[in-house]
């Protein structure tokens, strides 16, 4: 293996089919490139992530980095189901140990009558009470009011391997209205360490409609959110919510790039999420 931009492969990670899913550049080499030149070929490449691995020198599993257009981030879901794909063209159906800069996680990936398929297991997850006078200026940033919210799924910093913000909005054309001020939103995520902002509108029990605004990275929206959707399943089993074990969240198709996440959820409070989805090549 070589590392240069020949490897560079584009998956869209969590597709409906042969459609949808979100875009990651993915490449895998035998040394770690500059911190400079990843964050260019990002950049570059204009996705929400591109994913660096490469195989850890001492154990079975690679050292991984995720890259936004203008920085790094701790974790990316999707960039991780795009890995996924990619390591089970290279090694077919097997467990891979990821190393990322703060903490060990794994991505299983295989491939599924003829479409790729990955399942990552998640950071632990936390949340905690959103504080009010917090609240109101996202509102503001929005344009929306209290009367929107759903309150069943109360407004919290989630966290599960990076940090969000998620509000549930009680009608679903507001949620297909989410609008804002790039830089506004850029420069309160950036103050208040966010990647995005999750706004939820409940289809049932298991099953979510949701858009990601991704300004942190000077990206309006995220099609497809891996690391939210893990904050979230977390929250909801903090909150008691009846989850029965899974769930399944509709992304994207607001932005017509309908992307499809599904969670797994256990007992345990904190304990890491299972986070599965379909990938496709583009290129």
């Amino acid at each position: 293996m070589q590392t240069d931009l020949l490897a560079l492969q584009h998956i869209s990670a969590f597709s409906h089919g042969e459609e949808g899913g979100n875009p990651a550049g993915v490449l895998v080499g035998d040394v770690m490139l500059p911190d400079a030149q990843m964050q260019s070929i990002a950049a570059d490449l204009g996705y929400s992530e591109t994913v660096y691995a490469v195989p850890l020198a001492d154990k079975d599993g690679y050292r991984v980095r995720y890259f936004s257009p203008e920085n790094e981030v701790p974790f990316c879901g999707h960039a991780t189901i795009a890995l996924g794909a990619v390591l089970a063209q290279q090694h077919g159906r097997k467990t891979h140990q990821l190393e990322l800069n703060e903490t060990v996680i794994s991505v299983e990936s295989w491939l599924e009558n003829g479409q790729l398929q990955a399942a990552l297991q998640s950071p632990q997850t936390k949340s905690a009470g959103l504080e009010d006078e917090v609240k109101a200026e996202l509102l503001g940033l929005l344009g929306l009011n209290e009367s929107d919210l759903d309150f069943r799924i109360p407004p919290a910093r989630i966290h599960g391997g990076a940090d969000h913000l998620v509000l549930a909005l009680s009608d679903r054309a507001k949620l297909a209205g989410m609008a804002y001020d790039l830089e506004a939103m850029k420069h309160f995520m950036l103050t208040l360490g966010l990647v995005t902002i999750m706004l939820v509108h409940v289809r049932g029990l298991q099953e979510f409609d949701v858009r990601n605004a991704f300004a942190s990275a000077g990206v309006f929206e995220d099609p497809a959110t891996g690391a939210a959707a893990a904050a979230f399943s977390g929250y909801l089993r903090d909150i008691g919510w009846a989850h029965g074990g899974e769930i399944r969240i509709v992304q994207g198709e607001d932005m017509g790039a309908k992307s499809l996440i599904s969670a797994e959820i256990p007992a345990e409070a904190g304990s890491s999420i299972r986070i599965a989805g379909s990938a496709r090549r583009m290129i």
